[in-house]
């Protein structure tokens, strides 16, 4: 088939794939991640429809879903939501951070070639449905097209160890890119050198959440020249720090020569979209912030390049 991106609705070339947010979340279902926190939960099918359509109407074309299998991930939903809506979805296998599965939980019990295999299958059979409260035996026929993984504060445990190792062989079977969630407290670098001693294919890898999780900036160009991807979604997260902020952030990594590798997303929670209630809406990349990256310094043309052109390597395999 060639190069191609993967999405719930089949593959599309890259060229298709148009203004893209490379993290986000359209809906989760109830479950552990809504027990921890409410805003985790976006399971109103007509909401998230509507807030797709505000993303398509503002100039938005695709959207990488990075909720994994067993942890609230809607893939029948998000196939019925990219058909209705016109907007390109990208779904993911792989797995959450473990405080997002309850005890008992399959993900703890399988061993590492077992989850080996649930991940391929996800990327070339189908995603696996009814996983937050049963074994991965059901499925459809719609694929995933991006590994999730999460790394947290605790480290390579022997669990994580096992996760890590399986969602690499898979990684390292298909070609896949792996999108990557740093915990606050992380080292990136520290999780790199060990998927680099399993294989993983170095610009496969998306390092998430770099903008709150990591202050130092050394560790985010390392990592970009190894040939990874960075992808910052701190985008008006105001507990965390302002836009203008985020912005210097990213005129750090492009002083470093490395606009190529910046991808861009809201990793959206409920209180994040318009039509939960929440703001500031799923259109506010394309809307207000690569203007106001312009207005900071940013050429409109390099705003569009971390939306556009990006994400069209990143995701491609």
């Amino acid at each position: 088939m060639g190069v191609k991106i993967q999405t719930v609705c089949g593959a599309v070339d890259p060229s298709a794939l148009g203004f893209c947010h490379s993290h986000d979340h359209i809906m989760v279902a109830k479950g552990k991640p809504a027990e921890i926190d409410p805003s985790l939960c976006m399971d109103d099918f007509e909401k998230s429809l509507q807030e797709l359509a505000l993303f398509k109407a503002a100039g938005g074309n695709a959207i990488v879903d990075c909720q994994p299998v067993g942890a609230g991930r809607m893939s029948d939903a998000l196939v019925a939501l990219s058909q209705k809506s016109g907007v390109l979805i990208v779904a993911a296998t792989g797995f959450h951070k473990m405080a997002f599965y309850p005890n008992g939980h399959w993900v703890f019990e399988y061993g590492e070639a077992q989850l080996t295999q649930i991940f391929i299958h996800e990327l070339t059979k189908g995603m696996f449905v009814g996983t937050e409260t049963a074994e991965p035996i059901d499925s459809h026929d719609a694929t995933a097209g991006v590994i999730k993984v999460a790394y947290d504060v605790v480290g390579l445990t022997k669990q994580y160890t096992k996760l890590f190792s399986a969602a690499a062989a898979a990684q390292i079977k298909t070609h896949a890119p792996m999108i990557i969630h740093i915990d606050n407290g992380c080292d990136p670098l520290v999780l790199d050198d060990f998927l680099t001693r399993l294989g993983v294919d170095n610009d496969k890898r998306i390092y998430c959440h770099l903008d709150r999780a990591v202050r130092d900036i050394g560790v985010h160009i390392e990592l970009l020249k190894r040939g990874a991807y960075i992808e910052y979604d701190t985008i008006h997260r105001l507990k965390y720090h302002s836009d203008i902020d985020e912005i210097t952030i990213i005129k750090q990594v492009l002083d470093a020569g490395f606009a190529d590798k910046i991808l861009l997303g809201l990793d959206s929670t409920r209180a994040r979209f318009a039509a939960y209630g929440g703001t500031p809406g799923l259109d506010y990349i394309k809307s207000k912030f690569i203007a106001l990256m312009e207005a900071e310094g940013i050429p409109y043309a390099v705003g569009l390049r971390f939306m556009q052109e990006n994400p069209a390597k990143a995701f491609a395999f």
